[in-house]
C-alpha cells in the first residue's frame, strides 16, 4: 500500500496512518521478504550456485540489492524486477490493447511493452464464418474491423525475443470493444488469475482486467451483437444509469491503484458497492476521504482474513 498524496485534513491523515500501519502488520511475511529496497540483503543458499542477474550485486559473500523492486527467481538465477517496468507479454495473456497503425496485412497494437504487438488478418474470424485463405479484398476491408484508437481485447498467442508478440482476439464476445472506458495502471497490479474477463450481471457491465494493466470496463457486448468483427451493426445509445455503473467502477479501480492494492473483481465490486452504501457519489469517489474509508475498509478486511485463519488452525 501507498501514500496518494492526496491533501488529507489532520483527521483524516491519522486515520489513514493507522490503517497503513495495521496493513503492514497484517502483510504476510513472504510478500515483504520479496519486496527490497536498495542495498538490501536477498536471503539465498550459496550451497545452490546461485546466479546474481539483473540489479544485484554480490558483495562479501551476499547478494545486495541495486534497486526497489521484487525479487524474482528463475530456476537459480536471482534478480530484482522494478516495480514500475513495462509489462512482459507471455504466452496465452489475456491483455487489453489499443490500436496505433494499420498495415498491410496486420494491425500494430500497444500493449504497454518495450514492443509493440501485432494481430494479422489471419488471425481474425471471418463474417461469413468459412475458413479460407485471406485474399487482397480482406485487406482492404481491414479499416471495417478496426481503426486507429479502437481498444481490443486479445491473447498472446506467439513470443520470442527476435520479433514483435503476436495476438490473435478473444472470440466473437470479446474483440473490439465499445461504449466503455479504458484505464491504465501499473501491470504489477494485475495477477495472473484464472479469470480476467467478467461479466457482471448486477451491473450489466464487462470487466476485463488485462495482464499489461489495461482495464476495460464497458457496457455488455452479448455473442453476435455490440462484438461482430465486422463492425456492421449500428451504434446504440448508452442509458446514464449504465454510465453510472461505468463510472463508479472506474473510479474504484483508480482508488484502488492509487493505494497499490492488487487488483481483482470482488475487491473491484465490494469497493464500489461501500461507495454506494455510503451514498457517495462517483465523482466525490475520487476525493481524501473515500481513499481512507477504503484503506481503512481492506485493513478490516485481512483482520477478519487473519482471525478465520487462526480460529481454522
Amino acid at each position: 500500500m501507498k501514500d496518494p498524496y492526496l491533501p488529507l485534513n489532520q483527521t483524516q491523515r491519522v486515520r489513514f496512518e493507522a490503517a497503513l500501519r495495521k496493513l503492514q502488520v497484517l502483510t504476510p511475511t513472504t510478500v515483504l521478504a520479496a519486496a527490497v529496497t536498495i542495498a538490501d540483503t536477498i536471503p539465498v543458499n550459496h550451497e545452490d550456485s546461485i546466479l546474481s542477474g539483473y540489479y544485484t550485486l554480490d558483495q562479501n559473500g551476499k547478494v545486495v540489492a541495486t534497486l526497489c523492486g521484487v525479487v524474482e527467481w528463475v530456476n537459480k538465477l536471482v534478480y530484482v524486477r522494478d516495480l514500475r517496468a513495462r509489462y512482459k507479454p507471455q504466452v496465452c495473456d489475456i491483455i487489453v490493447d489499443r490500436v496505433i497503425k494499420i498495415a498491410p496485412d496486420n494491425w500494430r497494437l500497444a500493449i504497454n511493452s518495450e514492443q509493440d504487438a501485432i494481430l494479422k488478418v489471419s488471425s481474425m474470424n471471418l463474417p461469413d464464418g468459412i475458413q479460407r485463405r485471406r485474399t487482397a479484398a480482406d485487406e482492404l476491408n481491414m479499416r471495417s474491423i478496426f481503426e486507429e484508437n479502437d481498444a481490443v481485447c486479445a491473447e498472446v498467442c506467439v513470443k520470442n525475443d527476435r520479433s514483435p508478440p503476436e495476438l490473435q482476439p478473444m472470440g466473437q464476445k470479446y474483440g473490439k470493444l465499445e461504449r466503455g472506458q479504458l484505464l491504465m495502471v501499473p501491470s504489477y497490479l494485475v495477477k495472473r488469475q484464472k479469470q480476467h474477463c467478467y461479466h457482471l450481471e448486477q451491473y450489466r457491465v464487462d470487466l476485463i482486467l488485462g495482464r499489461n494493466g489495461f482495464i476495460w470496463i464497458g457496457e455488455h457486448a452479448a455473442v453476435g451483437e455490440n462484438a461482430k468483427l465486422m463492425g456492421t451493426e449500428p451504434e446504440n445509445f448508452t442509458p446514464l444509469e449504465m454510465r453510472n455503473h461505468i463510472c463508479r467502477l472506474a473510479n474504484a479501480v483508480r482508488v484502488l491503484s492509487a493505494l497499490g492494492f492488487t487488483l481483482s473483481a470482488e475487491l473491484i465490486i465490494e469497493t464500489a458497492e461501500a461507495s454506494l452504501l455510503s451514498n457517495v457519489a462517483v465523482d466525490d469517489m475520487v476525493g481524501a476521504d473515500f481513499f481512507v474509508q477504503t484503506a481503512e475498509r481492506e485493513a478490516m478486511r485481512r483482520v477478519d482474513l487473519v482471525k478465520k485463519e487462526n480460529g481454522s488452525i
